[in-house]
């Protein structure tokens, strides 16, 4: 349901867009310039392009996770840590009201943990050697709850969306962009010269860069619903506690590519550097719950 109202939502966008353009004539101003492109089409054909890649990643995420990672699943637990991990998993999920993900373990000695999957009910939450290593039981319990609410909240799936919607715009911006260079600057008059694919090359790599910080922003922002939520779940100081060990630990190694925005924690990084962040710094997350009372 949660994907049909976003679709639904998105193409509801795509036709106020399409109106909005046929309104400001836009059509007819770039005709005008010699750049002879259907915008409604593109747009189309942008989303195509955009959301396909991000429903792939979607549905191939706990495939690629098992094997990026190299997430070993307890099937039946061998130890009590493995036995402990499956019933505060299978507690958090029913509080949640999710179904039971599936649960592994990872081998790295940095403290982390990630959760991915297309659907809240057939999820994947993994947890590092090195979490349960250097962590607290209270405060792994909580670590577990923060994922736990990924899931939950279907971060996911909606992240992964959002980033579908961010690809969309991006294409169809850089194709215009590359139309443009070629017809007006350099007086292509049928079919494509060289200008427009290096233009829009250079075009989508610039927006990408733009796109990137929208998408990061949004991820910070469900980082701190995940804490309220890994809070609510196994309780606030426990929570707290879960991520001051983190601050005390060596600085984690980012997760690969898109498990980094769901996992319990994220380098540090300054100035610049700080819009590409797909975590809150660890004091701004600890102070947020602090408020919290």
């Amino acid at each position: 349901m949660r994907i049909l109202l976003f679709l639904a939502t998105n193409a509801a966008i795509l036709v106020l867009i399409s109106i909005v353009f046929n309104l400001l004539g836009l059509n007819g101003i770039l005709d005008e310039q010699g750049v002879n492109l259907d915008l409604n089409s593109l747009l189309i054909m942008s989303a195509v392009i955009g959301m396909s890649g991000s429903f792939i990643s979607l549905a191939a995420s706990k495939w690629m996770a098992k094997r990026s990672m190299g997430v070993q699943i307890i099937q039946q637990p061998s130890n009590s840590t493995e036995k402990w991990i499956l019933a505060t998993v299978r507690n958090q999920a029913e509080r949640a009201g999710i179904g039971m993900p599936e649960v592994g373990i990872f081998d790295t000695p940095t403290p982390n943990a990630f959760a991915t999957g297309m659907n809240k009910n057939d999820a994947l939450v993994a947890v590092s050697t090195g979490l349960l290593q250097s962590m607290q039981s209270d405060e792994v319990e909580a670590v577990i709850g923060h994922e736990i609410s990924h899931v939950a909240n279907g971060d996911m799936i909606t992240l992964g969306l959002v980033q579908g919607v961010v690809n969309t715009f991006v294409y169809f911006f850089a194709t215009i962009i590359g139309h443009m260079v070629d017809r007006i600057v350099f007086k292509t008059e049928r079919g494509f010269g060289p200008a427009y694919y290096i233009t829009q090359i250079i075009a989508q790599i610039c927006l990408s860069v733009l796109a990137t910080m929208i998408v990061m922003w949004f991820s910070r922002w469900r980082e701190f619903r995940a804490d309220a939520g890994g809070a609510d779940l196994a309780g606030n100081t426990k929570m707290i506690n879960a991520l001051r060990a983190l601050q005390r630990a060596h600085e984690p190694q980012p997760l690969p590519g898109e498990f980094a925005a769901f996992g319990i924690s994220s380098g540090v990084r300054a100035g610049l550097q700080s819009l590409f962040m797909s975590h809150p710094p660890l004091e701004e997350r600890i102070a947020a719950l602090q408020q919290r009372g």
